[in-house]
C-alpha cells in the first residue's frame, strides 16, 4: 500500500493497518491467536504467501513480534505494546459495524468451518460437565457443507474435519445460516430451537448446558442492542 503524503497521524495509521486482510489479522492476534497455521485457519480466503506478507509488514512497524523458542523453534506472532494499543480501535470498527452495516448473512459467508473454528474459541470449559464433549454439527440450507465435530476436551477444545473416533455425545442439525445469526447475537438459541433452524440430539443434560457454554461472538451484545434487543450478557441478568 502506497503513502499518502499526509503529514497527519490518521493518514500514518492507515498506511500501516489499512491494507487488505491486515485488520483481520490483528483481530485474530487480539483474539489469542499465534500460531501460523491457526491464523490461516481463522483468516479463510487468505493465501499463506500474503498472509506471510502482511506479517512481516506488522513486524517491521513495531506491531507485531516473532517469538523463538528453545532451539530456535518458532513460538508463535505476538502484538507488541503498540499492537495491543489497537484493541480499542478493532472494537469500535466492530461496534460501529454491527449498527451501522451488519445484517443477515450472505450466501458467500456462510462457512461451516469458520464458524464453528470461532465457536471453539468461545467455550466457556469451566461449565462442561465432562472431560470430554463429542458434538457432531450437519448443516443444512447451504450445498456442499461437510459435518464437523467439535471436541471439546479440558483444557481446550478442537474442531474435527472428519470422525475424531471418540463416541460421539450430542448431535446437532442446524440450518447455516441460522446458526451464523444466533453465534452474531441477531437471533437466540431458543428462537432457532423453536423454529425449528437447529435441532439437538443427545442426552438432555448435556443438550440443555450446551447453550451455556459458549460464550458467542465478542460482537453479539453490540450487534444485538443495535437491533433494539438486549445483548446476551443482559438476557443472563435478566434471569431469574
Amino acid at each position: 500500500m502506497g503513502g499518502y503524503e499526509q503529514y497527519c497521524p490518521v493518514a500514518r495509521a492507515i498506511e500501516i493497518i489499512g491494507d487488505r486482510w491486515t485488520p483481520l489479522i490483528i483481530r485474530e492476534l487480539l483474539a489469542g491467536i499465534h500460531r501460523f497455521n491457526d491464523l490461516d485457519r481463522g483468516l479463510p480466503g487468505i493465501s499463506r504467501p500474503l498472509l506471510t506478507e502482511r506479517l512481516r509488514r506488522l513486524e517491521h512497524a513495531g506491531i507485531v513480534e516473532r517469538r523463538i523458542g528453545a532451539g530456535g523453534r518458532m513460538v508463535g506472532y505476538y502484538l507488541t505494546n503498540a499492537g495491543q494499543g489497537l484493541k480499542g480501535v478493532i472494537d469500535t470498527l466492530g461496534t460501529w459495524g454491527a449498527r451501522w452495516v451488519f445484517g443477515d448473512p450472505r450466501t458467500e459467508e456462510l462457512d461451516a468451518a469458520f464458524l464453528i473454528w470461532r465457536m471453539r474459541r468461545r467455550i466457556n470449559l469451566e461449565l462442561v460437565p465432562r472431560e470430554r464433549v463429542v458434538i457432531r454439527f450437519a448443516f443444512s440450507g447451504v450445498k456442499r457443507q461437510r459435518p464437523l465435530w467439535l471436541v471439546v476436551e479440558k483444557p481446550e477444545a478442537s474442531v474435527c474435519l472428519t470422525d475424531p473416533g471418540f463416541e460421539t455425545d450430542l448431535f446437532v442439525t442446524a440450518d447455516l445460516a441460522a446458526l451464523h445469526k444466533v453465534w452474531l447475537g441477531r437471533s437466540t438459541w431458543d428462537e432457532a430451537l423453536r423454529q425449528g433452524l437447529v435441532e439437538i440430539e443427545g442426552p438432555s443434560v448435556l443438550a440443555r448446558a450446551l447453550p451455556r457454554w459458549l460464550k458467542w461472538s465478542p460482537f453479539a451484545d453490540a450487534v444485538r442492542e443495535a437491533m433494539g434487543h438486549p445483548g446476551p450478557r443482559q438476557l443472563e441478568k435478566m434471569r431469574p
